[in-house]
């Protein structure tokens, strides 16, 4: 199945350079942002209090979160768990005068003025300390995700092309944390999740295109490096366009109609689509073609006949 009748003849490289400064505005801007507005940490990192609800029929949210601002907790995150009838409260961390028996008690009075029969069925205080370790390892994980990658991008193609993969991989999350930063969105492990998947994306999106690229040398010994990157591209995007549709439809859906425990995972995913799409075309392909790649780096050595001592 092909998107295009044809393959078309877009000069992605010759826009390369407008958008490395495209991207360098979009960085910037992230970091901005983050540094402006900070990123809306959920529980999970923060620490807090996590309380699970059961509910006598089907859960009035909007209900949920007046009733718990007007017991005085303003910053409150409501959302289903589950079924329609089980509701999942995430508080702030307890002050210095709370603790975890008197929030429970107060929480389950401000409840049961939305449904006399709920009951409270867990309790969970996730402390400041907790958090910090869950974005400790959240960067490791990142920072060894993009290690490996250099090294599976070197050892499979060169060090060229795997300069360009990491930075469309670094590129990628960076988008898509910043319009958390910018939207103040809240930012969970549900979110960390879809920024890793993002990555994976990112890449596997930019083994396909050098993959091709690696093809096309052989056979396009007479073109220039800059002609076999544009048409690795342009043999991909019909490929490229029909996934990246097919995903969208269901990270839309999930965004629009996952209710409130999946909406951040749906925006992380819609964003990163679109910035890996984008970077796979023009920050890997343009910064492993500025690096000098060529016909010879993905050219097998030629072997030479063994020298022959006998007269």
């Amino acid at each position: 199945m092909e998107f295009f009748h044809s393959v078309p003849r877009y000069r992605f490289m010759a826009v390369r350079k407008i958008c490395y400064v495209i991207s360098a505005l979009i960085i910037v801007g992230s970091i901005v942002a983050e540094a402006v507005h900070g990123l809306n940490l959920a529980v999970d990192f923060t620490g807090g209090v996590v309380i699970e609800a059961a509910y006598s029929g089907t859960a009035d949210l909007d209900g949920t979160r007046n009733a718990l601002k007007s017991a005085g907790y303003t910053e409150v995150t409501v959302q289903n768990f589950g079924s329609s009838k089980d509701v999942l409260v995430r508080l702030p961390p307890l002050g210095e005068k709370e603790s975890a028996n008197g929030v429970t008690s107060k929480v389950e009075a401000a409840l049961k003025t939305v449904d006399a029969g709920v009951q409270l069925r867990r309790t969970e205080v996730v402390g400041p300390q907790v958090g910090r370790e869950l974005v400790v390892k959240g960067m490791q994980a990142m920072a060894i995700t993009v290690l490996l990658i250099l090294l599976y991008i070197a050892m499979r193609f060169r060090w060229k092309f795997g300069v360009g993969a990491v930075l469309a991989t670094l590129h990628d999350p960076f988008v898509v944390v910043g319009v958390f930063a910018l939207t103040g969105m809240t930012f969970d492990l549900t979110v960390l999740a879809a920024v890793l998947a993002v990555i994976g994306y990112s890449i596997n999106e930019t083994v396909v295109v050098f993959d091709r690229v690696r093809e096309l040398f052989p056979v396009m010994r007479k073109e220039t490096p800059e002609e076999v990157f544009d048409r690795a591209i342009n043999e991909t995007l019909s490929r490229t366009v029909i996934t990246k549709l097919a995903t969208l439809i269901v990270v839309v859906a999930l965004y629009l109609f996952g209710g409130e425990s999946l909406r951040g995972f749906g925006l992380a995913l819609i964003v990163g689509i679109i910035a890996v799409t984008y970077s796979s075309m023009f920050v890997a392909s343009g910064v492993a073609l500025d690096l000098g790649s060529s016909h010879r780096d993905l050219m097998p050595a030629e072997r030479r006949a063994p020298i022959d001592d006998l007269p």
